[in-house]
């Protein structure tokens, strides 16, 4: 595998092509991920003279068999650009490489094997009292996110909530494929509305919006509905 360099609207010195192979030891970055296919240095330079201080902008991106990796960064020389570019994929290659290890290295409790690991756990209900402690007759009711069951039904709910900032659509794909999921959630820049980009066949992505059906939104407004006064 080779690492191509190439500039956008700019020429790239021999100079700093060899800087490049020496920066991006290809070794090591075998080491973190050893399913690299290919790797991209693209150089770019902004002719802004109010941008000097961001003026050189290098982009790495990293096509392996699991999640496309890019990392850039802007500085006064492409030099310093790619020193810190090089940083953010190295820091982003190790990420990666420590999830798939802990994936592999962890091992799944099975369900008869949680009252060795977990004293007591089976002698508690969904309340966190005894058995001993219940009512003969009562029903056990249990509170999961918002909902309360009652009795052992098979009804599992992992409610979370995040904080997220609008983004567009071209970030939302760029962090999915950055965590390495088949699908991410995200706040439309443009609509404000929740949408989800998703995973099809190999490079092809869809995307579902939710919009707020306003005959909905109407029809629970306290003045929908009223009767007409005569």
């Amino acid at each position: 595998m080779d690492i191509v360099v190439k500039g956008r609207k700019t020429e790239v010195p021999e100079r700093f092509r060899k800087h490049v192979a020496e920066k991006l030891k290809l070794e090591k970055i075998q080491k973190l991920d050893g399913k690299v296919i290919s790797l991209d240095v693209e150089v770019s330079k902004e002719p802004n003279p109010r941008q000097a201080d961001r003026c050189d902008r290098v982009e790495i991106t990293l096509r392996s068999r699991g999640p496309v990796i890019r990392a850039e960064a802007a500085a006064s020389d492409p030099y310093a650009a790619l020193d810190l570019a090089a940083e953010k994929l190295d820091a982003r290659l190790r990420k990666q490489h420590d999830k798939r290890f802990s994936r592999r290295g962890a091992r799944r409790i099975s369900a008869a094997e949680v009252p060795d690991h977990v004293p007591g756990a089976a002698t508690l209900n969904g309340n966190g009292r005894t058995v001993s402690e219940e009512e003969p007759g009562e029903v056990p009711t249990k509170k999961i996110g918002s909902l309360e069951v009652q009795g052992d039904g098979p009804l599992v709910v992992r409610e979370k909530t995040h904080v997220a900032s609008p983004m567009t659509l071209d970030q939302a794909l760029y962090e999915m494929e950055l965590v390495g999921h088949d699908f991410y959630l995200f706040v439309d820049s443009e609509t404000k509305e929740p949408s989800v980009v998703y995973r099809r066949h190999a490079y092809d992505y869809g995307v579902i919006h939710l919009r707020t059906d306003t005959m909905v939104t109407q029809s629970h407004s306290p003045e929908a509905g009223g009767t007409l006064g005569g």
